[in-house]
């Protein structure tokens, strides 16, 4: 019978797969120690995405399927994760005290894209990420009011102080206007606010910062899709075939700027009576899947078109804060943590990688 030695821990090792990567342990690169005692071994499992409601599940798992060799008389499992910075488009440089950015898109507005933004922000941060939300809607600014935060945010120096609630940073127009007031400004104005709020708010050691984007695909989508250094984008639709057409048009555009599309997501899949419990698809069936299969991109789950979510949202606390234990919060959960670990899988950004070492004559 053969030794059991690190070689043999991580051949067994690499039989288990990711339910989330569908990458092996080894391959994955995940595994950061092994320790041997004759049949009883330990092992040190670090995951690239946060995983705070998983690792006990995972670590369970892992050491079952271990101690089902024979040779293996005992197992323990210690699972945690560190969330890397992931490669951006072209040469842009990352966003100080940021590691990513997410950008959430839709074709077209009604789509339910920043229900969507802020309920992902919120699940990812539950399961133990640094998360901030920047709401990059300049004319209809909403994460605010979703969040349930409101009033000037602190300057420091030359620097916005994010506002926080829910442990989550948030930056957004909406902050720094009256509510009621009409944003009468052309594209390159709304281009420049935008460009101030990214780089001028004092993030502080975001693993990601989701980006509530404005709807469409015009000039302001583009050029913020160009000069943002995003990491990965998520494109919001419901099923209907008009939704559908205007969600193409978001993936080509990211396409064409060299971000990658971590999936879709199929919002207003099905209709649940608040009454009866009755649940039906007023706008169609099928649509997000038919269009993750026709464009090799993953759909990342769907949610229910229900009143709670609406009535959660509006009151400043989204679905995944107010009815934590909720299918509907199960399912942005869900989501988010099938984003983040088809994020991990890409290559990562050198730039933060390694410090510029400046050599002087003293």
């Amino acid at each position: 019978m053969p030794d059991i030695d690190r070689q043999y821990v991580e051949e067994r090792l690499a039989e288990w797969i990711d339910p989330l990567t569908g990458e092996d342990l080894v391959s994955g690169k995940s595994i950061k120690g092994v320790g041997v005692s004759g049949g009883r071994i330990s092992v040190e499992v670090q995951l690239g995405y946060p995983a705070k409601g998983l690792a006990e599940s995972y670590a369970e798992s892992i050491g079952s399927h271990l101690e089902a060799d024979p040779q293996i008389d005992a197992a323990v499992v210690n699972v945690g994760w560190r969330i890397h910075a992931h490669k951006v488009q072209g040469d842009l440089t990352p966003i100080k005290g940021v590691k990513n950015v997410i950008a959430v898109a839709s074709g077209k507005g009604g789509v339910g894209k920043s229900t969507t933004a802020v309920n992902l922000a919120l699940a990812l941060q539950a399961d133990g990420a640094a998360v901030g939300i920047l709401d990059a809607d300049i004319y209809g600014p909403s994460q605010p009011r979703m969040m349930g935060l409101s009033g000037r945010p602190e300057i420091r120096g030359e620097s916005i102080v994010p506002k926080v609630n829910y442990g989550v940073q948030t930056m957004s127009i909406g902050y720094l206007i009256d509510e009621d007031q009409p944003m009468i400004w052309r594209g390159p104005m709304v281009t420049q606010a935008l460009q101030q709020l990214i780089n001028e708010t004092e993030w502080s050691d975001l693993d990601y910062l989701i980006v509530d984007m404005p709807p469409g695909t015009g000039d302001i989508q583009l050029t913020l899709a160009q000069r943002v250094p995003v990491s990965g984008a998520i494109i919001i639709t419901t099923p209907q075939d008009i939704s559908l057409l205007d969600a193409r048009k978001g993936l080509k555009m990211f396409e064409k700027v060299d971000v990658p599309v971590l999936g879709i997501v199929e919002n207003m899949s099905t209709h649940i009576c608040s009454k009866c419990g009755h649940e039906e698809h007023i706008f169609g069936t099928g649509g997000g899947a038919q269009m993750a299969q026709e464009y090799g991109v993953e759909l990342l789950g769907s949610l229910p078109l229900d009143i709670r979510i609406r009535e959660q949202t509006d009151s400043g606390k989204p679905t995944v804060i107010a009815d934590a234990e909720s299918k509907i919060a199960e399912d942005y959960l869900a989501i988010a943590r099938k984003s983040a670990a088809r994020l991990s899988t890409q290559a990562r950004n050198k730039k933060l990688q390694f410090p510029n070492i400046v050599i002087q004559n003293t």
